[in-house]
């Protein structure tokens, strides 16, 4: 077999491929036995009908065509193998020539992955916001505390914002009630914007007992978008009491003896917190300023099947949350035409980011352990909520593993970028990132050290212990044979 590749543009190549009559015999001979099996001639056993009886009652053609078809997709596969090209998929294929005895001509049209020039990626600089935790925030932290361990009391007064409120909510259209938009004895507080709008607004100064109408529009089921009149009744006003932030306070609600103890441990647990949001924004910067170093040409049917597909995933989401294209649209004041085009923006941005770290991954030779890849499972499946077990199995099921693997292979790809960057905040401070844990600490330097000699040891007394079971493996034949 010939092959030869012509680059039609950066990201699409049309393959030339020529194969000897001869080498398609082993296919034409399984297609006589295919279709011998699948006719039934007199005098002959099922399957053991002779080449010449099948040409006389289907044709040549017929045998020609299946055994063609049967030969192509491995001639396509070894055609790419030859030329050293990576698809993007289905490809385009045409037979130009073929006739009985003679050789096979065909073209083949695919998308390929684009060929990306990486440029020096060793000490790229990045800056981002510092990591700052104001009293304040802290002061959020413990109000958040006090109002879950706060108690409600009857109060003979009209509600106000931070009141809690028993109601009934009744909706209707042009004076008929909608008899999916009742309910009865819902507790809600005051001022917290969490129902339908004008709620709030209805509810102050009213006092138990009394009704409001307001106008309202419907943000899920069937009648999302409507505009309709609701009414609300108070059935109860409660008013929510606090602790006071105390020492007694701390040992109810932690385990720390003293509020300052208290303090001290939520501004940890914040800090903590906004390091890892530095850290991923420390990501985000450097994969930025990369895709603006080097250029990405995309293959369009790429980007139009990526787009569809994101298309298929927010209507789905869309439909989950009761909400319409129209209602989301107005929610983020954004038109059909702006949806589309940020929508388009960043699949072309995801797309580019995925072929630059593939690209940096093959510079880089990393590969997947089997380690990696269970780490990545369970983690994917706290953000799914289901146990390591179940993500595995449903993956398995799916055919996603690869997909995983090269996942993790593109989170490598961007980590070794990331360790070899210079970033600072904006106070011209360094971010450091090498020993950040997944819980936002810091771990010793010294037992990153020792922990990466020890996985690096591991490393090479698993591939001693493969080695030796190799050659223990390659001695036993030559035992049998002594």
């Amino acid at each position: 077999m010939k092959s030869a590749a012509e680059t039609l543009n950066p990201t699409r190549v049309k393959l030339t491929v020529e194969v000897p009559f001869d080498e398609l015999k082993p296919n034409l001979a399984a297609a006589y036995k295919k279709i011998g099996a699948q006719i039934q001639v007199p005098g002959f056993r099922r399957g053991k009908v002779p080449p010449a009886v099948v040409d006389q009652r289907l044709g040549r053609g017929v045998v020609l065509d299946e055994a063609v078809n049967d030969a192509l997709p491995k001639l396509y596969v070894q055609a790419l193998q030859e030329n050293d090209l990576q698809p993007l998929g289905q490809p385009e294929v045409d037979v130009t020539k073929f006739v009985d005895g003679d050789a096979l001509e065909f073209t083949a049209e695919v998308d390929v992955r684009p060929d990306i020039e990486l440029p020096d990626y060793s000490n790229m600089q990045a800056e981002v916001e510092p990591v700052e935790v104001a009293e304040d925030d802290v002061t959020e932290q413990l109000q958040g505390l006090r109002e879950r361990f706060g108690s409600l009391s009857d109060v003979e007064r009209a509600a106000a914002d931070g009141d809690f409120v028993t109601i009934d909510l009744s909706a209707s259209k042009d004076g008929t009630p909608i008899e999916e938009a009742q309910a009865s004895g819902l507790s809600y507080e005051v001022g917290k914007g969490t129902m339908v709008d004008g709620l709030d607004e209805a509810l102050v100064g009213m006092s138990v007992g009394e009704s409001a109408t307001f106008s309202s529009t419907l943000m899920g089921g069937d009648r999302s978008g409507q505009e309709v009149d609701i009414e609300v009744t108070v059935q109860g006003v409660q008013e929510q009491e606090l602790p006071e932030l105390d020492d007694d306070f701390a040992q109810t609600a932690s385990e720390f003896d003293t509020i300052d103890e208290l303090r001290a441990d939520l501004r940890d647990k914040l800090t903590r917190g906004r390091r890892l949001e530095q850290a991923g924004a420390a990501r985000d910067a450097v994969l930025e300023k990369l895709l603006t170093m080097v250029e990405v040409p995309l293959p369009d049917a790429v980007v139009a099947e990526e787009l569809a597909g994101r298309r298929e995933q927010i209507t789905q989401q869309l439909a989950q949350a009761g909400m319409s294209q129209e209602d989301y649209l107005e929610q983020e004041e954004q038109t059909a035409e702006e949806f589309e085009a940020d929508l388009t923006t960043r699949v072309r941005d995801a797309l580019a980011a995925q072929f630059v770290l593939e690209k940096v991954a093959t510079t880089e030779q990393l590969g997947v352990s089997e380690g990696d890849l269970s780490q990545h499972i369970v983690r994917r499946a706290q953000q799914a909520g289901v146990t390591p077990d179940q993500y595995a199995q449903h993956a398995v099921e799916h055919d996603h593993i690869s997909l995983l693997v090269s996942e993790v292979v593109r989170g490598k790809a961007l980590a070794t970028i990331v360790e070899r960057a210079q970033i600072t905040d904006t106070n011209g401070e360094p971010v450091e990132l090498k020993t950040l844990q997944p819980d936002g600490t810091y771990a010793d330097p010294d037992e990153v050290a020792a922990a990466a000699a020890e996985q690096v040891a591991a490393a090479e007394q698993a591939e001693t212990a493969d080695e030796a079971s190799q050659a223990a493996a390659d001695a036993e034949p030559r035992q049998a044979e002594a």
